[in-house]
């Protein structure tokens, strides 16, 4: 399987004065319901899908309990979850208050090294289009179509290989 990613032109995060440049962005899709989730995961195996979803709530209402008392929460060999936050600084001692400083909290999972490896050294990459002023092109060649440019590579049709540096921006893997 591939990730798409849609190249898209826009200025450089912290020089913003100088020329735009091209970034792949990943083309993600929307999460499946957990009945379809269950329902294919637990496809070729004695495991019922009801019996996934069962497990998945009550996993849930566990971790919920266990964060929200501040601890760090084991997603099986998977990883970690916890919450993070940030926090204003206060001068005086006397004028700390966790309800008044802390904000932007969040959940942060992080991927065990085995997990995180075994997804790293498989990804691969195609080009799933190109956004340009607001325009949508459905594949880089489709953009050099419009855009009158030529081909890098006259023998190029705009769909990649299979691996690759991804430089030409088709398809590559990485890893």
């Amino acid at each position: 399987m591939t990730v798409k990613v849609k190249y898209l032109k826009r200025p450089h995060p912290t020089k913003k004065d100088e020329p735009a440049l091209w970034y792949a962005s990943p083309m993600t899709t929307k999460a499946e319901s957990l009945k379809s989730m269950t329902k294919a995961a637990t496809e070729n195996t004695s495991i019922a899908p009801t019996e996934m979803e069962a497990a998945i709530t009550l996993w849930g209402n566990y971790a919920s309990k266990r964060l929200l008392a501040g601890e760090t929460v084991r997603v099986g060999d998977l990883g970690t979850m916890r919450l993070t936050f940030r926090s204003k600084g206060v001068e005086s001692i006397d004028d700390v208050n966790a309800g008044q400083m802390i904000y932007d909290v969040r959940l942060k999972f992080t991927p065990s090294k085995e997990f995180r490896e075994n997804i790293i050294n498989r990804v691969s990459f195609e080009c799933g289009g190109v956004l340009e002023d607001d325009v949508n092109y459905a594949s880089l060649q489709a953009y050099r179509i419009a855009k009158g440019l030529a081909s890098p590579d006259a023998g190029e049709t705009g769909q990649g290989g299979t691996g690759g540096s991804g430089e030409e921006g088709e398809e590559g893997t990485y890893g």
